[in-house]
């Protein structure tokens, strides 16, 4: 008997995967088009096509009678959640991790960086041939706050060893220690937002998160300070950074924001002092070769029977 599996890519593209014959595994081609590539009620192990959004992510799971693990290419699950109730006891839900920490990272520290520097109105003044010289903000000497400090908050932290900030605080969802220093629990945010000059916003998306950033966090962030969001859109209230963006007395960077795709006329297009980008944190030439080697692996351990890896929900468990 042969075990479907759905992937989001083509299984000889994928190095390293259990020979289909050899493992019974049947590999079926599924990147979130209008037609399933066989009977949902046939897959055992199923890949959530990536960057497809809930509708796409949870729309053959009614189906899947038979799954037994349900695998993102995502750090975050929420786009998978609604479809959870629809799974029998026993699925295993896997997220991404150890896919996403490099690429985010990165552009975490770019927005960082580019909205301190001046870097888009540098671009403005290419545009319309002004040449904008001044003095402009550095990342050194700042003190930097990662809000959500799981395995992404901990490669931002690595990136910005170099550039000699006056201090890093980390917040989670609970209380730990850390080579590098404490982890703050989220109770603690309010007395740590006055401190800090640039608030990176990692953290996934929960009941707890969502819109964390409301009027209250925003407004304990201290005159001047950068808001940097890599997380989800509604984690941050959209109006109340509006609000203070207007104002004029803070500054964000989002790689993320709430709606999202932003709508053409959104306000937050042209609010001042702010930067977007079009969730674009994991989507880099970073993402392919760590996701074909988690699914290698992940497929690997199911074949042989071994405990999968990032398992963070189990059905009716």
């Amino acid at each position: 008997m042969t075990t479907d599996v759905w992937l989001p890519f083509e299984a000889h593209e994928i190095e390293g995967l259990p020979a289909a014959a050899d493992a019974g595994l049947n590999y079926r081609y599924w990147d979130g088009g209008p037609d399933f590539p066989a009977d949902p009620a046939d897959c055992a192990f199923y890949v959530v096509p990536y960057m497809k959004g809930t509708e796409v992510a949870v729309r053959p799971l009614s189906a899947m009678t038979s799954v037994r693990v349900v695998q993102t290419l995502t750090a975050g699950i929420d786009h998978v959640e609604p479809g959870v109730p629809f799974l029998a006891p026993g699925v295993r839900l896997c997220n991404a991790r150890g896919v996403h920490e490099t690429s985010t990272a990165e552009l975490a520290l770019t927005l960082v960086l580019a909205s301190l520097r001046g870097l888009p109105r540098f671009v403005e003044g290419q545009r319309q041939e002004e040449w904008h010289a001044g003095f402009y903000p550095a990342l050194a000497d700042k003190s930097v706050l990662i809000v959500g400090y799981g395995s992404i908050g901990s490669a931002i932290e690595d990136r910005l060893v170099p550039f000699d900030c006056a201090r890093v605080a980390r917040v989670a969802r609970s209380v730990r220690a850390t080579e590098r220093g404490p982890v703050h629990p989220l109770v603690e945010l309010p007395s740590l937002l006055p401190d800090a000059d640039v608030v990176i916003l990692s953290t996934p998306l929960t009941e707890a998160t969502r819109g964390l950033a409301g009027a209250d966090f925003l407004s304990r962030m201290k005159d001047g300070a950068l808001l940097v969001n890599v997380a989800r859109g509604p984690v941050v209230d959209t109006k109340a950074l509006l609000a203070e963006l207007e104002s004029g007395r803070i500054t964000a960077a989002l790689d993320v924001t709430d709606p999202e795709p932003l709508p053409a006329g959104h306000p937050l297009w042209h609010a001042p002092g702010v930067l977007i980008s079009p969730h674009v944190g994991g989507s880099s030439s970073a993402f392919l070769p760590r996701a074909k080697r988690l699914l290698a692996d992940q497929l690997s351990r199911y074949a042989a029977g071994q405990p999968l890896s990032n398992v963070v929900l189990t059905t009716g468990s």
